[in-house]
């Protein structure tokens, strides 16, 4: 069998180390060691672990970045409660998923900052979805089908806001688990829409 190129064998090595030790402890010698390569090899593909981080959130996990890119060049392509349901399905699978790998992030200051400094110089970051989603969403307000007086960018936070919420809120529930994604996804996009839709929507 075919080995996999180093650059994807890296990839999935830094994904499941990540996953499974957090990004904190996940470091480029290891990544490299479980991708079967040398450290110098890593770096003829990615010139940091901040760099790797963000392609394995880009390419190992749920997308988001293309949906909302595609929904802001075609608004009106599907009703708005379609889209948002489907935005709420993706943005929810992506947190799920993104979470356990960033959340050591929040346990070292340090490198929590050197990571936002080089989302800065990369021009990436958690704020991008909501920007992307707050374009759609004027976009369509536009196009006549979100109220005028609606706040897109507020509307923006709210969703995703609410999508990251389910990736951590639930463990210590009675159940232990998250609300199913086939009711959340749309249960959030109706009532979102209940504040932002126009008197006589058109969607």
């Amino acid at each position: 069998m075919q080995q996999k190129p180093a650059r994807s064998r890296i990839l999935d090595a830094a994904h499941t180390l990540m996953l499974t030790v957090g990004l904190a402890r996940a470091t480029t010698k290891e990544i490299a060691k479980a991708a079967g390569c040398s450290e110098a090899a890593l770096y003829k593909y990615f010139t940091s672990k901040e760099e790797l981080f963000v392609s394995v959130l880009k390419e190992r996990l749920p997308s988001l970045g293309p949906l909302l890119s595609r929904l802001t060049a075609e608004p009106g392509e599907h009703s708005v409660e379609e889209n948002l349901t489907e935005v709420a399905r993706q943005a929810a699978l992506f947190y799920e998923q993104s979470f356990p790998i960033a959340a050591s992030l929040y346990a070292e200051t340090q490198l929590k900052r050197r990571n936002d400094e080089a989302m800065r110089q990369m021009g990436m970051g958690p704020h991008m979805p909501i920007r992307a989603l707050d374009a759609y969403l004027s976009a369509e307000q536009a196009a006549g089908r979100i109220s005028p007086g609606a706040d897109t960018f507020a509307a923006a936070s709210l969703l995703l806001g609410a999508c990251a919420q389910r990736a951590f809120a639930y463990d210590a529930s009675e159940k232990g688990t998250p609300p199913p994604l086939d009711t959340f996804a749309p249960s959030l996009a109706r009532t979102l829409l209940r504040g932002i839709s126009p008197t006589d929507p058109l969607s």
